[in-house]
């Protein structure tokens, strides 16, 4: 029998689904402890439900960032099966770039999810990185992009259409800082970035660039850590207003509130589980449920939602269960 993924996603059930966290940690104790913790949290909840990306851009000492591509490519080959660990190279402008692809990709290629890009300007970026991967690691990787500056935003569509990025993710702090004064200080802190217009407009073509290719759009850090309540209210504000499906974690206590904002909550499982197993049972033709139609375009929503459901770790009803 056909499975729902295939029926209701056809071609972009290949794209899978990412982990909604991405953790950075460029610091040696916190990379170990960055994989410790990916390793408990995939036991507790029965899957793995966030990304390790380890960091050469701002984790290498200027001067040691052949000892830290070294030491990366290390750590991430003694990571435990089953664990999903990125690397955060230099810029493709950077003199270490090629050195950290031909370090990483050439000895740890078989391990790693994906390899960050940071400061992408244009899809000529992205096609230069793809060539000094391919150069040091034949099979390939996904290539995730960080979009950190006006023009970049501008050329968001062009580099989101590029096959090998699987994500896009916005740089809060360097396209403040890109404007020259014009945006105030403000706008990289928790309140600004979600209340500036040209922050806000950055995010939402980011975010539709992402989705008008069947990319995953990953939103920006939240630098003040020690406030969950503020991670709490970033988090669910990516993902319930600005369609962010992913989102950036630079501390360990920042983990779990942003799993629980992207999670569906127990009445949303429970509403898409009803659905589509009435759908199922109607052999996937139009349904009347609660007194509301629903066809395969719902469905297709619906059946998102229990895969959102099941990557963050949240139980499933029994019935649906055997999908997954």
């Amino acid at each position: 029998m056909s499975h729902p993924r295939d029926i209701l996603l056809g071609a972009q059930a290949a794209a899978g689904m990412l982990p909604v966290c991405d953790h950075y940690s460029g610091v040696e104790e916190r990379m170990r402890k960055s994989l410790q913790l990916q390793a408990e949290m995939s036991e507790e909840f029965g899957t793995c439900v966030f990304d390790v990306t380890l960091d050469c851009e701002d984790g290498a000492p200027v001067g040691g960032e052949e000892a830290h591509a070294r030491l990366v490519t290390e750590l991430v080959m003694s990571a435990p099966d089953g664990a999903r660990v990125g690397v955060r190279v230099h810029p493709v402008d950077h003199p270490a770039f090629e050195a950290d692809m031909d370090v990483i990709a050439r000895d740890a290629g078989q391990r790693l999810t994906h390899i960050m890009i940071p400061k992408v300007e244009s899809v000529q970026d992205v096609i230069r990185a793809e060539n000094v991967l391919l150069r040091s690691y034949p099979k390939g990787l996904p290539l995730q992009v960080l979009i950190e500056s006006p023009g970049a935003v501008q050329r968001a569509f062009d580099i989101a259409a590029h096959p090998r990025v699987q994500s896009l993710s916005f740089g809060l702090m360097d396209f403040v800082s890109a404007h020259g004064g014009a945006i105030p200080a403000e706008g990289m802190g928790l309140e600004g970035q979600f209340t500036h217009p040209l922050v806000l407009r950055a995010k939402l073509d980011i975010a539709s660039a992402a989705h008008a290719f069947g990319k995953v759009p990953s939103h920006c850090v939240v630098t003040e850590f020690r406030n969950l309540e503020a991670i709490r209210t970033a988090a669910r504000r990516a993902a319930r207003e600005f369609g962010y499906t992913r989102m950036w974690s630079i501390h360990p206590s920042q983990i779990r509130p942003i799993i629980e904002a992207f999670s569906p909550d127990e009445q949303q499982i429970h509403v898409a589980s009803d659905i589509l197993l009435a759908a199922a049972e109607a052999d996937w033709a139009p349904i009347s449920h609660q007194s509301t139609l629903h066809d395969r375009a719902s469905y297709r929503h619906f059946w998102q939602v229990l895969e959102r459901a099941h990557a963050t770790g949240r139980p499933l009803p029994a019935e649906v269960a055997p999908w997954f």
